[in-house]
């Protein structure tokens, strides 16, 4: 039999190396060498190779002993092989028990490949009754004791400007898969929390598909429309106010419109186009927080595209008795 490789060489680590490395280094060589993903010859065994050398570093007192004895303190049947029960043993014939769902995320965060696949390609236990033509179980697989949850559902909702602001419900028609491999239509109602986000995913717990240890969830994507005047920049809502020649001369009160309903704002005398003006606490509550944002209210100054012959008489004569140039201190003069 070639003599095993050292389990340090195998993951490509130093014998100092975190926790964390070592999980690290396992995932890229699995990544690399999964029977799905590489079809070169030997990849297969790599790929045991280097979930042999995981299971050991990564339980610590494994590892001591390991540092101390080697490859002797774990001699038997050998690491890597298949057990009489048709499990993926570990070393010295006991059976491997790896979470990878805390290695690799959830269960589709593999290459898009389920748990179920990762564990098949290490001789896991199948249950279940096997698809024609395939050999595979079309059943959920367990390994280490540990039954494996049902598949995530995901679904889209599109949300007004407001409902996303306020909070809404929607009903949601799923088509759930059932262990036995059996579909089902089920409409529940969800509730969009207030404050979401275009793009915001929301997890709705054990609504997903059903597995031996329990259903997955239900992510919610949201989807959020447009306003026809609000605009929002993370909790802060942005509006632009237009006014006119004599309120941003003389000042003025306007009313203006907020998330929380109409309010009144007080414009400046002298008022330059571009400036905003504050409402603190008017923009969107964060739950998160427990904070609101605030309103920003920009001032746009419209002058009349058409003006009659009184108005124009009346700002001959302002041209004539106020000494105003807008331009006076300008860089150039």
């Amino acid at each position: 039999m070639p003599q095993k490789r050292d389990y340090y060489d195998v993951l490509g680590i130093s014998r100092n190396a975190s926790d964390g490395e070592v999980k690290n280094a396992y995932r890229k060589l699995a990544r690399k060498y999964h029977p799905d993903v590489n079809k070169e010859k030997g990849a297969e065994q790599k790929f045991r190779e280097a979930t042999e050398a995981y299971e050991v570093l990564s339980d610590s007192g494994k590892r001591k002993k390991y540092d101390s004895f080697g490859h002797s303190v774990f001699s038997g049947s050998g690491a890597g092989g298949r057990s009489a029960g048709g499990g993926f043993s570990g070393a010295g014939g006991h059976r491997i028990n790896i979470n990878f769902e805390d290695i690799f995320g959830d269960s589709h965060g593999f290459m898009g490949m389920g748990l179920d696949e990762i564990l098949e390609a290490l001789g896991g236990h199948m249950g279940g009754g096997k698809r024609r033509g395939t050999g595979r179980s079309s059943g959920f697989r367990s390994y280490g004791g540990t039954a494996a949850k049902g598949g995530d559902l995901e679904h889209e909702v599109m949300l007004d400007f407001m409902e996303a602001i306020k909070g809404a419900e929607r009903d949601v028609v799923i088509q759930e898969q059932a262990a036995g491999g059996k579909s089902s239509r089920q409409t529940i109602t969800v509730k969009i929390p207030p404050g979401v986000k275009d793009g915001q995913k929301i997890r709705v717990r054990e609504k997903g598909n059903h597995g031996p240890g329990g259903r997955g969830d239900l992510i919610i994507s949201c989807r959020v429309k447009k306003h026809l005047y609000f605009r929002r920049e993370g909790d802060d809502i942005h509006l632009d106010l237009p006014i006119s020649l004599v309120e941003a001369s003389l000042g003025g009160k306007v009313d203006v419109p907020t998330v929380s309903g109409m309010t009144t704002v007080t414009i400046p005398p002298g008022v330059a186009g571009g400036r905003r003006l504050r409402l603190k606490g008017k923009g969107i509550a964060n739950g998160e927080n427990g904070h609101s944002g605030d309103q920003y209210v920009h001032l746009i100054v419209k002058p009349p595209k058409n003006v009659s012959s009184k108005g124009r008489e009346l700002l001959e004569k302002f041209r004539e008795v106020e000494d105003y140039d807008p331009r006076r201190d300008v860089l150039w003069r």
